[in-house]
């Protein structure tokens, strides 16, 4: 019901604004055309009513009829979420918001996003025939107390895996703290780079380049954070230092939610650059003309591999840790647990 609502929400939106010719910041220097937008529409009321439809009994062909609407609509909104990273960094730093509307289609499409996933394991679970709260098999109802396992730790190899990503996250970070230290990396010095991003920059951004870090490093710290606490036991229950929490179970969607909405997005965006830049090493691509305060395209170049290989990283180690998390906190029907008890 819930998919669905949001289904007529997004469209009646939409609509709104192609209508109206109400500017909706898509990239910098783009806008969404009203032709999208009223295509953008008519997908989330197919999503929303494939949702509505996969709550219900379905012939073969409903059931391919549903998983056909979900597996088209899904991608088109996953690349529509794909500004929410830079997004949370610019509010966060309490850089203002360059676009209200651009930030609210964000908004919508991300919610639109993690409402279809649900739907769609939901619906992938019935199919199987396995309970579509839990996704073991039982009889009975499905909405019965839940059993939750103890909390545990990632399994070692997942534990490397997300390690080895973070280290993506090195020349990037490190050139950035070179630059706001005052120092020179990649043709770049420092007094330039802290000449340049100062202007328009919000009072935390530059409180935070005063103590030598850069603001996007810090928020980067803060998917660090988010990374440890996926892997390890006080992401499930809240740790000592949490005072009135502490001891109790985290709420399993509270670090899956943000993990899988910020890890997506940076993963296609790490992508992208991470490819881009050899491309335009190579001649491929256009170089980058340098700008201040880059002074030459080589520089430009690397620093643009740099993101992609610390988005990227950052991303995937969420999408990486997530998974294992959501594996090892799965809640299951306690009927399920009284099928499988020996006699």
């Amino acid at each position: 019901m819930a998919a669905a609502s949001w289904g007529v929400l997004y469209a009646a939106v939409e609509v709104t604004w192609a209508v109206t010719g109400t500017t909706v910041q898509w990239k910098e220097h783009s806008a969404y055309a009203p032709g999208v937008q009223l295509f953008l529409a008519a997908l989330a009321l197919l999503a929303g009513g494939a949702c509505l439809a996969g709550t219900r009994t379905l012939a073969d062909l409903g059931r391919v009829a549903v998983a056909t609407a979900l597996t088209t609509a899904l991608p088109v909104f996953v690349v529509g979420m794909n500004g929410l990273p830079i997004h949370f960094v610019t509010m966060t730093t309490l850089s203002g918001i360059e676009s209200t509307t651009g930030l609210a289609q964000v908004l919508l499409n991300t919610a639109g996003v993690a409402l279809l996933l649900l739907v769609g394991l939901s619906h992938r679970r019935r199919l199987r025939g396995d309970c579509p709260r839990c996704g073991r098999p039982h009889a009975g109802a499905s909405d019965g107390p839940l059993a939750h396992p103890a909390a545990s730790r990632a399994p070692g190899r997942t534990r490397v895996a997300v390690y080895l990503l973070m280290c993506g996250l090195l020349p990037w970070a490190g050139a950035k703290t070179i630059w706001t230290l005052g120092g020179n990396a990649l043709g770049v010095a420092g007094d330039d780079w802290q000449r340049t991003t100062s202007v328009g920059a919000s009072g935390p951004s530059k409180a935070t380049a005063s103590a030598g870090i850069d603001v996007t490093v810090l928020a980067a710290m803060v998917g660090i954070f988010l990374l440890l606490g996926l892997l390890y036991v006080w992401g499930q229950v809240f740790p000592r230092w949490t005072l009135f929490l502490s001891g109790r179970r985290v709420p399993r969607l509270l670090p899956l939610i943000p993990a899988w909405l910020t890890g997506i997005p940076l993963t296609m965006y790490g992508a992208v650059l991470t490819v881009m830049a050899p491309l335009m090493a190579v001649g491929v691509l256009p170089e980058i003309k340098p700008s201040p305060p880059f002074t030459s395209g080589s520089g430009i170049t690397w620093f643009v591999e740099f993101g992609g290989l610390a988005f990227g990283g950052l991303g995937i180690g969420l999408i990486v840790a997530a998974r294992s998390y959501a594996a090892r906190t799965r809640p299951v029907c306690s009927s399920a647990l009284e099928v499988t008890q020996p006699e």
